[in-house]
């Protein structure tokens, strides 16, 4: 059985770890501004493995509604301009060379809208992670009481440590989510 505390930091990390992927996922929502983490991750088909775009080349915003995108192999271009097509951005880039521009349409008010049912569905998704880390910490802290590793009451003690990290990681994700909602909605 693994010491109590032991599960404790392992429940944090992990907690840790599903913010981090929320705001990882968050940075890849458009919001009507030029940022490069909007296309940096997306995965591109070439030469028959899959790699993130910014493996493929350099990612800028020269202007606030203009993404760049300048790919180091000439070969690769295609293979970009395809993963962008066919990402849920709804992005038209512009081919020059091996430069492919992006601009950044205005968001209508239905696709903010659009935008917003998403984050709240990946904020969601980033909550049931985190109660998910709770829940086999939980179960691993009752198999050491079980055990004898701990007396009810050191179980108690640990559970409401663990409900404390649980919410103040859901509260993380909340906080995140509002941000970005905010963002969407401004004008």
């Amino acid at each position: 059985m693994a010491d109590p505390d032991e599960i404790m930091l392992d429940a944090e990390m992990r907690m840790d770890g599903a913010v981090e992927a929320f705001h990882r996922e968050l940075a890849g929502v458009r919001t009507g501004r030029a940022h490069p983490s909007l296309i940096e991750g997306l995965q591109v088909e070439h030469y028959g493995q899959t790699q993130p775009l910014n493996q493929l080349g350099t990612i800028n915003a020269p202007e606030a509604r203009l993404l760049a995108v300048q790919v180091w192999d000439a070969g690769a271009v295609q293979s970009v301009v395809k993963a962008i097509q066919t990402s849920d951005l709804g992005l038209n880039p512009n081919i020059d060379g091996q430069l492919i521009r992006l601009p950044i349409p205005q968001l209508t008010e239905e696709r903010r809208r659009e935008f917003v049912r998403m984050v709240h569905q990946k904020a969601e998704d980033a909550r049931v992670a985190v109660r998910n880390v709770r829940r086999h910490s939980h179960d691993d802290l009752r198999k050491g009481e079980r055990d004898g590793d701990m007396t009810q009451d050191d179980l108690r003690d640990y559970e409401g440590d663990l409900q404390k990290l649980t919410d103040s990681h859901t509260g993380l994700i909340d906080e995140a989510m509002k941000r970005k909602e905010e963002e969407l909605l401004e004008l």
